[in-house]
Order: C-alpha cells, then sequence, then structure tokens
C-alpha cells in the first residue's frame, strides 16, 4: 500500500470518529448519511480538489461529516466542533451560509446543490479560469425537479469544470430509492442527457482515484455514480432507513469506533 492511500485511510478514520462524537455528544440523526459519504469527502477535499476550487455538499443532512472534514483541514478548531447541534452554534443540522470558509452556500433543502453548482461552473467557464466545482448529491434529492433542470443546464453548456459526485446508497428519508421513485438504470438515463458516467465503490480511494483520472479525459460533463452503504460499519443498521434518523445509545457508539478503525489496521 502506497504512503498516500495509508494517509488517505487516517484522515477517513479521524473524520468518522470527530464526526461519530459530535453526533454521540449531541444525542441526534443521521449518522448513517455520513457514513456512506466519509471517503468521499475525504478524497475529494485532500487529493483532488485544490484551494481556489469549490465544494458543495448539497445532501446538507450529512453536515458533521463535512464540519468534521474542515476540522481536518485545520478549518474548524475543535472547541467549535464541539458546538454542534448546541444552542447559538452555527455548525447546525445542516450547513450555514456566510458562516464558515469552504460552506458556500446553505445546503439541506434537497435538490439545490447541483443547481448551485451549475451556476458556478458557467461563471467559471465565462471568466475563463481553471477552477473546479466539486458537488456532493445523495440520490434520494434525485426526485427533484430542479436536480433535472440543473442536468440539463450542465449539458447544454458543457460544464465540464463541475464535478458531480452521486452518493448512491440507494436509502432516502421514506424508504429504499427503487420504492419511492424508481431510479435505475440511472446511469442510462444520465447519458441520455449528455453526461459522460462512470460507476465506482464509493468507499475504495482506488476507485476514487481511477475516477478522478476519468473526468481529466472527459470532454463532456461528468456524473460519478458513487456506489456506498448508508450506516456503514453500524452492526445492524447499515442498509436500513433508520440509520438515516436514529441516534446511537453508548453500546452502539463504541462498537463503531471499533469498526471504523479495522481498515486502518489491516494496513
Amino acid at each position: 500500500m502506497s504512503n498516500q492511500h495509508q494517509e488517505f485511510l487516517q484522515k477517513s478514520y479521524n473524520i468518522k470518529k470527530r464526526f461519530l462524537t459530535m453526533y454521540k455528544n449531541a444525542n441526534t440523526g443521521h449518522v448513517g448519511s455520513s457514513l456512506s459519504v466519509a471517503e468521499i469527502l475525504t478524497f475529494v477535499r485532500f487529493n483532488w480538489m485544490v484551494d481556489s476550487d469549490e465544494i458543495i455538499l448539497s445532501k446538507g443532512h450529512a453536515s458533521a461529516a463535512l464540519y468534521s472534514m474542515l476540522a481536518e483541514e485545520g478549518i474548524l478548531s475543535e472547541a467549535e466542533i464541539a458546538t454542534f447541534y448546541g444552542n447559538n452554534t452555527y455548525l447546525a443540522a445542516h450547513p450555514p451560509v456566510n458562516k464558515i470558509k469552504r460552506v458556500p452556500f446553505a445546503t439541506g433543502s434537497l435538490g439545490h446543490g447541483l443547481s448551485l453548482a451549475a451556476g458556478m461552473g458557467l461563471a467559471q467557464k465565462i471568466r475563463n479560469t481553471s477552477k473546479k466545482i466539486f458537488c456532493i448529491t445523495s440520490d434520494g434529492e434525485l426526485n427533484e425537479g430542479s436536480t433535472w433542470e440543473a442536468i440539463l443546464f450542465l449539458a447544454h453548456h458543457n460544464l465540464t469544470n463541475v464535478v458531480w459526485l452521486i452518493d448512491r446508497n440507494k436509502l432516502q428519508g421514506y424508504g429504499h430509492t427503487e420504492d419511492v421513485m424508481k431510479l435505475d438504470p440511472l446511469d442510462d438515463k444520465l447519458v441520455a442527457f449528455g453526461f459522460d458516467v462512470l460507476e465506482i465503490d464509493g468507499h475504495d480511494f482506488n476507485a476514487l482515484e481511477k475516477a478522478k483520472s476519468y473526468t481529466l479525459n472527459s470532454t463532456k460533463p461528468v456524473a460519478i455514480i458513487c456506489n456506498t452503504i448508508k450506516g456503514r460499519s453500524w452492526e445492524k443498521m447499515e442498509r436500513t432507513v433508520a440509520c438515516h434518523y436514529d441516534s446511537m445509545n453508548d453500546e452502539q457508539y463504541q462498537k463503531l469506533l471499533i469498526e471504523i478503525e479495522k481498515p486502518l489496521l489491516k494496513q
């Protein structure tokens, strides 16, 4: 294993351990949503985007993962992290606007992140800059019409400076995505709309590296479908709607801390 890969595993572990502690101390939910996106956030921030790029976490209910990533980067302090979900905090359940570096928009009203990214992408294209916009959406928010308007817009303007990663954990607030509103074959639909599409394991850093290379050679907007597990490592809660809402008890928290460290100890 390369030193870089080992570094990603360490950072991913740090980010997960921090946000699990945040959730536990706040006694709140959306744990599963953060566990499905942790590796994606880790890789994008620490091996893909540069400081001038933007990142939009459209699935704002996974805000704890975003805040933890920002703490790992040194933007947020551990003292600030400790205020998560508290009174008078700006580290709320969904990311705020104009409060934190690298959080350009308030998100969490699902279906808006990709539209915001598309607008930023067009602005940078007009300005002829090299700036990239990274947008991480859930799969459930593909139920929203505003997302499909953004897809049309991205393809029409050929905004290759927008990198769209879909956290495809196949669960949303009301059940399995295919039961609530069928998305598959998602790859074929996006190709029909004018995208290049790559489907990967969203927990695999090698696969994410391949996705990074894939975008460099594409002449169309790219959608990266990241197959993930909602509630990954959470015993008996993986792939359940409950992990979208439930908080952790002491035993679950301690077991999760052990589980998330296992990939690091194997190396």
